[in-house]
């Protein structure tokens, strides 16, 4: 009898939970959110909801909603939560990067950039310092100019290229890909970067999860990365 009346409540607080999401879900779409997953959040009463305009705290009835990120009071001070989440966003990605990896790697960055962007050309020359001290770069292309600009054709072109570390040297040195091609792979890199908030290039995306805008010279970024 027991265990039946166990199974029962696990039956009905299962029903309740996907009752909650479902809400939180048809709440969120009315404001024109899309792509929602609804998770636990470390606050009582509230869920995060990541979204393809970013990450979302929620009140578990769907009635109220907090914009902004999140972050946990530390004795090594603060640390963003709402990045770290993103962070299984961007592994998602991995297989669709631009890798150029250190031969002792200590650290993996991963930066959003664009062939039009001119710190971008400056970190992409300095490639080999990067690499020396032990950072691997990975890059995803977010165009700046929309995903209806040239740019995002032509990076479609080299993302999907046979070579495509190869193509975007080539086209860092000036040799521009002639094909064009509507952005698909380059559509899922730039939706990322939108979650994450980005809207300049480079953007730095440190193992921590943390985003770091601008370009930052390699022993400079060094020094971020030993930071406890």
């Amino acid at each position: 009898m027991k265990k039946s009346m166990l199974a029962l409540l696990l039956a009905v607080t299962a029903t309740t939970t996907l009752a909650d999401d479902a809400q939180i879900t048809a709440e969120l779409k009315k404001l024109g959110v899309k792509d929602i997953e609804i998770q636990p959040s470390p606050l009582a009463g509230i869920k995060t909801a990541i979204t393809d305009q970013g990450i979302v705290y929620i009140s578990e009835d769907g009635k109220y909603v907090l914009y902004g990120n999140l972050y946990q009071v530390t004795d090594k001070g603060p640390v963003n939560l709402s990045n770290k989440l993103l962070m299984n966003q961007v592994d998602k990605l991995s297989k669709q990067m631009i890798v150029y990896p250190a031969k002792n790697e200590k650290y993996v960055v991963t930066i959003f950039m664009d062939i039009t962007c001119h710190y971008c050309h400056i970190l992409h020359e300095q490639m080999k310092d990067y690499n020396d001290l032990g950072i691997t770069i990975r890059y995803l292309a977010f165009p700046r100019g929309g995903l209806g600009s040239q740019a995002a054709q032509q990076m479609e072109s080299i993302w999907t290229a046979k070579d495509p570390a190869y193509a975007l040297d080539e086209a860092e040195k000036g040799n521009l890909p002639k094909e064009l091609k509507t952005p698909q792979m380059i559509a899922k890199h730039y939706q990322l970067g939108l979650q994450y908030g980005v809207n300049g290039t480079p953007s730095m995306i440190l193992p921590s999860g943390e985003l770091l805008g601008g370009y930052v010279p390699p022993k400079e970024l060094l020094k971020i990365l030993q930071e406890p």
